[in-house]
């Protein structure tokens, strides 16, 4: 009990120690320009890179031929272009996924 106290411990005090550390560090000056080139570039590429390994291992030679995956994504993009909402995007594009391997 006491080593899963001490984990717990550990993992509040490192989180508290990355939220703070941007306001600790930069509230006097302006943060280095390759942290704005992070901050512009890296969330595009992580969720490009989610959304390839999805599709990794999908059956395209054999039966659905990964419909359901593909029109699931299709639909969380043009969600997401529509309503701009991620809760409704991701939710409707899962919704379509599952109804789509449950009909074929």
């Amino acid at each position: 009990m006491s080593r899963l106290l001490a984990a717990v411990a550990v993992m509040a005090a490192v989180t508290l120690a990355t939220r703070a550390a941007p306001f600790l560090l930069f509230s006097r000056k302006r943060p280095p320009a390759f942290l704005d080139y992070l901050q512009r570039y890296v969330p595009p590429v992580v969720m490009s890179l989610l959304v390839l390994s999805s599709f990794k291992d999908l059956p395209f030679r054999q039966s659905p031929w990964g419909i359901p995956a593909l029109a699931g994504a299709a639909a969380t993009a043009l969600l997401h272009l529509w309503k701009r909402n991620v809760l409704l995007s991701i939710a409707g594009g899962t919704a379509i996924h599952m109804v789509l391997l449950r009909l074929m």
